[in-house]
């Protein structure tokens, strides 16, 4: 029952971050020291990736690589880091996710082998049982057989005096 609450749950979280994401485009410019570090970012990353752009396409990597004007860096990395944070918010719901998943699957996993375990338990006594039983049967038979001779015996014994006994006439 928790996890369609746990996947809506990291559905939300996703969807606000984008508006998060916005913000901190727009902070990206406003606070000077940030918008220094954005700046240098951004061009990092526009020379980082033109380059792998020419080399791509087989064209030439040594010629220089005119930097982005202010505006256009600014931008570029306030859309770099909107979708870091995005990406990175996303991430860790699946990391979660992942987790969460493992965890049930420990859990189910323990659960299989203590009813393996049970199973074993009950047929180790099943057996134990059994044998028990073996043995009562076995000491009943002989014991049945020791009275059925007994009693044969006894009985021919029994008819033998009454036939050497003389019966009595009635007149």
């Amino acid at each position: 029952m928790a996890l369609p609450f746990v996947k809506l749950g990291t559905l939300a979280l996703r969807t606000l971050s984008k508006p998060i994401a916005s913000k901190l485009k727009q902070q990206a410019g406003v606070h000077p020291r940030f918008r220094e570090f954005i700046i240098n970012l951004a061009q990092n990353n526009h020379r980082f990736t033109t380059t792998i752009q020419r080399r791509i396409y087989g064209h030439s990597t040594d010629v220089a690589i005119r930097p982005l004007d202010e505006e256009k860096a600014v931008q570029a990395a306030g859309d770099l880091i909107g979708e870091v944070f995005v990406f990175s918010v996303a991430g860790a719901a699946i990391i979660f996710e992942v987790q969460r998943s493992s965890r049930s699957e420990a859990k189910k996993e323990e659960r299989r082998r203590q009813e393996l375990e049970q199973l074993r338990q009950n047929e180790e006594d099943l057996a134990r049982e059994l044998e028990l039983l073996k043995q009562k049967l076995n000491e009943m038979e002989k014991h049945s057989k020791n009275w059925s001779l007994s009693g044969i015996l006894h009985l021919k014994d029994h008819q033998a005096t009454a036939a050497s006994k003389p019966v009595p006439v009635a007149s």
